[in-house]
């Protein structure tokens, strides 16, 4: 297991995640981010205006995965 932040995911909080995969991981940031959505959370709609942004450029989404990828793997698995 491991654990990461919103903000460390590339959001705007400090909202703690916890997964045994980089996919569980994705999928817990995402649900936030639709519920921040939701709520027109303003620091989250600004970053979810950069990523709409990011996303236009061909390749930039994959690598920004890539790198978030990268960060998870590197974190140690969390102390029990």
């Amino acid at each position: 297991m491991k654990t990461m932040t919103c903000r460390q995911l590339g959001g705007a909080c400090d909202e703690v995640f916890q997964a045994e995969t980089f996919e569980q991981m994705a999928q817990l940031s995402k649900q936030h981010g639709m519920a921040m959505f939701q709520q027109q959370d303003p620091a989250h709609m600004k970053v979810m205006a950069e990523m709409s942004t990011l996303m236009q450029q061909p390749g930039a989404m994959q690598s920004y995965m890539d790198e978030k990828r990268k960060q998870f793997d590197a974190l140690p698995d969390d102390e029990h």
